[in-house]
């Protein structure tokens, strides 16, 4: 063997030193994130519920070492090979940024809106049966509620100033069961996320299934108008406008099935509605994959924070979500359940659609 291929045996190879440099960097820049994009909001917070206590100690603690865990199981499942590296660094700061002046603008209807308790301060009011009724709100009180362009817009930057920056790392822990499935199968999925919003969910997905048929499908229209931005003309990706308690498809039509930040914004019964339809969808074998916040089964231990949430925020259904356990959600509706843990504030559910005489439980 030569010097100089004894030399190149002893220096690191490529992937190594993209896997060293992730390491360092990537934590970080989320840690510099948290401390920036966290004192904004909470300056926001404490305008909203200026009495609201401040979160334990203890709880303070766990989110901690939550933010730890969420960070290094990211890079662990990059590692794996779950998703590309590009989604560590993903989110578009620039952008973002620039569309901070018109956000800025809006925060004093947006706070009078909160302290006047008007949460039917939206543009479809009146417009017939098109959207149920628990949908008319201004969530979080943002301006339009889900129902126009503007707010689109403004949602993904509003989202991560509200998670400090990890709300697209939280959404990542949904991918690995996915992309589990797909090398199990041997071949391209077929993959529905409903209530897909703007799209950011369903493009990291693209992104570490880039042969995946995707199907993105959301009561909004604003929304939906906004996700086809984030998508190259050349992916195989479909938008349609409808409710998920009565899914457009065919029984047995999806490989995969997942929903992002949806269930808590949704009543008791509208759940079940919706996991059954997902359920109907799904081929024997497939999966509903659900990435949603914390619930007290899970996380009771930071309760404080999880309860602090819909004092300051527009969350009519969230209090009732907190103990309506989504894995029970899953089995009650007919659906194994494969996985459930959670993700800082966040959890991943898993369930399976067990194949013709292994289902445990019928459909309720």
């Amino acid at each position: 063997m030569s010097d100089v291929q004894s030399a190149a045996g002893l220096l690191p190879t490529l992937p190594n030193l993209s896997a060293t440099f992730d390491r360092v960097v990537y934590p970080a820049r989320q840690r510099g994130l948290a401390l920036s994009l966290g004192v904004g909001g909470r300056v926001v917070s404490t305008l909203l519920a200026p009495t609201a206590p401040l979160p334990s100690s203890g709880s303070v603690r766990e989110l901690r070492r939550r933010f730890d865990a969420l960070l290094e199981q990211d890079l662990a499942n990059v590692e794996a090979g779950h998703y590309p590296r590009e989604l560590l660094y993903q989110m578009p700061i620039l952008p973002y940024l620039v569309r901070l002046p018109e956000a800025l603008t809006d925060i004093p209807r947006f706070l009078w809106r909160s302290y006047r308790g008007n949460y039917a301060d939206v543009p479809g009011r009146g417009g017939g049966d098109r959207y149920p009724d628990y949908y008319l709100r201004t969530f979080h009180w943002q301006t339009d509620g889900w129902l126009s362009s503007r707010s689109a817009r403004l949602y993904d930057p509003g989202v991560e100033l509200l998670f400090g920056g990890t709300a697209d790392v939280m959404r990542r822990m949904a991918i690995p069961p996915v992309t589990a499935m797909a090398a199990r199968a041997g071949r391209p999925l077929r993959i529905l996320d409903i209530g897909c919003g703007t799209g950011r969910f369903l493009s990291q997905l693209g992104r570490a299934l880039p042969d995946a048929q995707l199907y993105g499908l959301d009561l909004s229209k604003h929304y939906l108008g906004e996700a086809r931005r984030h998508f190259a003309a050349a992916q195989d990706v479909s938008f349609v406008v409808e409710n998920a308690e009565s899914l457009p498809f065919a029984a047995g039509y999806f490989d995969v099935v997942t929903s992002v930040f949806m269930f808590h914004e949704l009543p008791k019964p509208v759940r079940r509605r919706v996991v059954r339809e997902a359920r109907r969808v799904l081929a024997p074998g497939g999966r509903l994959v659900i990435c949603d916040s914390a619930q007290l089964s899970d996380s009771a231990v930071v309760e404080d924070v999880l309860l602090a949430f819909p004092k300051s925020y527009h969350e009519p259904f969230y209090r009732g979500y907190l103990s309506d356990d989504l894995a029970q959600i899953m089995r009650d509706c007919g659906l194994h359940v494969l996985d459930s843990r959670p993700h800082l504030v966040s959890k991943v559910v898993v369930g399976e659609k067990r194949r013709a005489g292994r289902t445990r439980r019928a459909v309720q």
